[in-house]
């Protein structure tokens, strides 16, 4: 069970600056007094002659005055009790070693001072730095034993951690500290032969964690926890299959990154994601080519609420723009991304701006008004199956919105505008991927044909973890009600990216960007839908094809099996960044465009699904219609 005092109970004295300096100068100068009394013992062999029991009496009326006060000189008695860590023993270090090297110089000086012998004082040196040191120790150990948790006293967890590594070492070390956490480490396990059969903070390292197949029972663990940020996918993977296995409820540390930058704590533990098990690697972003592209300047959002809109806004708002306006048609959802940059301290910069991309005075009012000089297009109509069957409402939003935005943006003259585009629009099989490919065509005609002007570009990525209406949350909404899981085929595959990534990624690609581009971000393998699922379902404490059925329901109108890269008549040029490639295309006139789109929205509420597809092809004519 763990003590924990309340904070009711705890001295007021202790609660106060004043008071808590004077406590530590009167313990300070308990302990000097013993060391320089204990100095003398040690010198003399507990036989101190009556030479020198004088000065043995006399000289600590001075010295441990003086010692308080270079104490106080270095800090020690403005910090907190409990706190002490390596910087405070320096400290305790140094001022200890000053007044010692001042007593030893002190010796060869004609002053009339009886100073102790050198012995004395090198004893008295290292007595005083142990004993303070173990005062503030033992203020922090009460501390953590006793004063970290006002939460009721509870039963502890027995915790397996897996790795004994630094990560996994400074884990146990804190979970011992912290009773309040409500965990207690019992043992580890860990990869490396060379670390079995050792201990850790006391705690044995049992062997490999395959051990717990038979050790979990005897160990009577409540929980394991995974303490090896820097582990591979797949051995990630395998670890999760075996506490499934096992029945075991599991966790993670956070990321080396969070532990690096000191965002986090180690004991800050979190469920295992899938973004863990698919390999990804952390993107390394050249900031200062970003911080050019948007730090002071007035930058605009479409589609601000959405999964790619919002956490474009959260990233750009840290580079500090001189406005950022968040422009979305849901009032909803543009209140949640404003409320939420709000609390991060973004009030000052953001201005919410409802508003429609097809409602042409509203937008040209917006770029009159606040003069926007980098746009990110983020607003689309997104759902493959939706708009295969009203396919005029994706050319309409997608095609058409981007169309008119982006000659808005011309007159108004914003320096670079960045559609955000999908690997669908590669070799289209769907409306979706078609109206975004028109969208592409669009802008990048438009550059060619006002060179030197806006720079137009067009980044594409594929399915992004986590955002509204993709596999992630829908599976794990039918894992929650107990299954079936659902998918469309057992050989899909897709490309995913994290959203932090693929945003990270846009904003580079912005800043490479020299207009008439389309950026193709680096998405690294392809991953089975079907492997996808059985990961999820195993995140979840539960077994695939037993707990949680998974059945195939076939191939929905224009889905693919896989997505493809580039299609033909793109040329492939390098960028600086390894992530990111560029394609180069020439596009058709953008007058011939123009009048091809006019004739889309004559007809994008008459015509039949089947005939408006065909329409689109004429234009697209890599695209490869699904027809009913």
């Amino acid at each position: 069970m763990n003590t924990v005092l309340p904070r009711d109970r705890i001295p007021s004295v202790f609660q106060k600056p004043a008071g808590r300096a004077a406590i530590l100068i009167l313990v300070y100068g308990i302990v000097l007094w013993l060391a320089h009394w204990l100095a003398f013992q040690l010198r003399f062999d507990f036989a101190v002659p009556e030479s020198s029991r004088d000065e043995l009496n006399r000289s600590w009326l001075w010295e441990v005055p003086f010692k308080l006060i270079v104490l106080a000189w270095f800090g020690q008695f403005s910090g907190l009790l409990s706190y002490f860590s390596v910087p405070d023993f320096l400290r305790i270090l140094a001022a200890n070693a000053l007044v010692s090297g001042i007593m030893l110089v002190g010796r060869l000086l004609p002053v009339p001072i009886e100073w102790d012998p050198r012995g004395v004082v090198m004893l008295d040196f290292f007595l005083s730095v142990v004993g303070l040191s173990a005062v503030r120790l033992g203020f922090r150990l009460v501390r953590e034993r006793y004063l970290m948790d006002d939460s009721p006293p509870r039963q502890r967890k027995r915790v397996a951690i897996i790795g004994a590594g630094d990560v996994g070492a400074s884990l146990a070390k804190e979970l011992l500290a912290r009773k309040g956490l409500g965990m207690e480490p019992v043992a580890f396990f860990d990869d490396d032969a060379g670390k079995w059969h050792s201990r850790v903070h006391g705690i044995p390292v049992r062997g490999a964690p395959d051990l717990l197949r038979r050790e979990h029972k005897n160990l009577a663990l409540d929980e394991a926890v995974i303490a090896m940020p820097s582990v591979s996918a797949r051995r990630m993977g395998e670890l999760v299959r075996l506490l499934t296995e096992v029945g075991l409820r599991f966790e993670t540390v956070p990321s080396y990154h969070q532990l690096a930058t000191g965002k986090v704590r180690v004991s800050r533990l979190r469920p295992v994601e899938i973004e863990d098990l698919l390999g990804r690697e952390e993107v390394e972003l050249k900031v200062d080519n970003i911080r050019r592209l948007l730090a002071d300047r007035v930058v605009a959002v479409t589609g601000a609420g959405g999964s790619i809109g919002s956490e474009l806004c959260r990233q750009i708002a840290d580079f500090n723009p001189k406005r950022l306006l968040l422009i979305e048609q849901s009032e909803v959802q543009i209140f949640q991304i404003e409320q939420e940059l709000v609390r991060s301290g973004h009030g000052g910069t953001i201005l919410p701006l409802v508003a429609d991309i097809l409602d042409q005075p509203r937008m040209r009012f917006i770029l009159e008004r606040f003069r926007p000089e980098v746009i990110f297009h983020a607003a689309a109509h997104k759902h493959v199956p939706m708009m295969e069957s009203q396919p005029g409402e994706a050319i309409k939003n997608n095609s058409l919105g981007t169309a008119k935005l982006a000659e808005l943006a011309l007159v108004s003259g914003v320096d670079r505008f960045v559609l955000i585009s999908t690997d669908k629009a590669i070799n289209p099989t769907n409306v979706m991927g078609a109206s975004k490919r028109l969208a592409e065509m669009y802008v990048q005609a438009l550059h060619a044909a006002n060179p030197g002007r806006t720079k137009f570009m067009a980044v594409r990525f594929g399915n992004v973890l986590g955002s509204s209406g993709s596999v992630v949350p829908t599976f794990k909404k039918q894992i929650e009600a107990g299954g079936p899981v659902t998918i469309t085929h057992a050989e899909v595959t897709r490309y995913f990216m994290t959203i932090p990534e693929a945003v990270g990624l846009v904003l580079q690609s912005a800043a490479l960007g020299e207009g008439g581009e389309i950026f193709v971000l680096d998405m690294g393998k392809p991953v089975k839908i079907v492997d996808l699922a059985r990961q999820l379902i195993e995140l979840s404490g539960l077994r695939p094809g037993e707990d949680i059925e998974i059945q195939f329901t076939g191939l929905r109108p224009g889905e693919k099996l896989f997505e493809e890269i580039t299609h033909q008549g793109e040329d492939f040029r390098p960028t600086d960044h390894p992530k990111i490639m560029r394609f180069v295309t020439t596009p058709p006139p953008v007058e011939r465009l123009r009048a091809a789109l006019d004739e889309l929205v004559g007809q994008m509420h008459v015509a039949e699904p089947n005939q408006f597809k065909l329409e689109i092809q004429r234009i697209v004519p890599e695209y490869k219609p699904y027809l009913t």
